[in-house]
């Protein structure tokens, strides 16, 4: 508890120098300290190479929408296909419950998890979701594990227990690469009385469904899934050639403005009646499966690093 009790005072003195809390920098630079020193002794964040964006392998995807070379091309439809089963590894019996091995198996990732931070946390529950529960499973699945807390147990400002969650799941993804048949586990904490969207969720916990999905109501679009994922995929690569134009501050004004789009793009397609079904929450998961997203990232870095860097000046040598 010293050590939380460090982090928040440390996060709280942030926050007042920054005057403001919406910014989140004071929350981020207490959150720097805290990350270098968890509990895995090979912890740590791993360094990645920043990207050339004058590589020819980079400029070959500018392709604008319905151009060939596009995504229409590069993705696989049948990855976005509605299934006839759930996935026979993972859910067992006429009633589809949790194969037990998996369970223990989840619920063992969970108590690592949890036994490694440095406040204690009482668990409401551990919820399985996403396509892996749901009839739209693929290759390119992920196991979506949803640890359930009450953040006003552990401190009454919310939102610096919410960003303390997100580093150190964060954190815990990137350090660990767990694989249950192939499929790559993610963890997620989320404050209780969240809305999760999702017509699949399992209570892990309490061997249990709480959302039963229904094969019948997997309806999915991905004409128009690829068309509005394409949209962002060509605007992406017209920010890329403004920072090759070394303007940085034009080109980080667009990705704020573009994340923003993204974000509202799945946040309505998760709240309309197709949930994760939904044109727009598949045009989200094409963007990240073709590392779009990533790419957006690495060019805000890219961008900022640039802009704030002086260049030599040769008459000065």
């Amino acid at each position: 508890m010293d050590k939380w009790q460090k982090y928040i005072d440390e996060a709280r003195k942030n926050k007042k120098r920054k005057s403001s809390r919406k910014s989140g920098k004071g929350v981020e630079r207490s959150l720097s300290w805290f990350l270098d020193k968890g509990p895995q002794k090979k912890g740590g964040y791993p360094k990645k190479r920043r990207p050339n964006f004058r590589r020819k392998k980079f400029n070959n995807i500018s392709a604008p929408p319905g151009a060939p070379g596009g995504l229409e091309e590069e993705v696989e439809p049948e990855s976005f296909e509605k299934q006839t089963t759930l996935n026979e590894k993972f859910w067992k019996g006429d009633d589809d419950r949790l194969c037990p091995k998996v369970s223990r198996r989840l619920m063992a990732i969970v108590d690592d998890f949890i036994e490694g931070l440095d406040v204690p946390v009482e668990i409401e529950d551990i919820r399985f979701t996403g396509s892996l529960a749901n009839y739209n499973w693929s290759k390119y699945s992920d196991v979506d594990l949803h640890i359930v807390v009450d953040f006003a147990k552990i401190d009454e400002d919310i939102e610096l227990v919410k960003s303390y969650f997100d580093a150190a799941r964060m954190r815990w993804n990137d350090v660990h690469n767990i694989k249950i048949y192939g499929y790559e586990v993610e963890l997620y904490v989320e404050n209780v009385g969240d809305v999760h969207r999702s017509s699949g969720i399992y209570s892990v916990s309490n061997n249990m469904w709480i959302e039963e999905p229904d094969p019948n109501d997997v309806e999915i679009d991905i004409a128009a899934a690829r068309k509005k994922s394409d949209n962002i995929h060509t605007q992406v690569n017209l920010i890329h050639k403004i920072v090759d134009a070394e303007k940085y501050d034009s080109a980080l004004r667009a990705i704020k403005r573009l994340k923003q789009k993204i974000r509202r793009m799945r946040s309505a397609g998760l709240t309309s009646s197709k949930q994760e079904f939904s044109p727009e929450n598949i045009a989200f998961k094409i963007l990240r499966r073709e590392q779009v997203l990533q790419k957006l990232s690495d060019l805000k870095l890219t961008a900022y690093d640039q802009k704030m860097s002086f260049k030599e000046n040769k008459k000065e040598v």
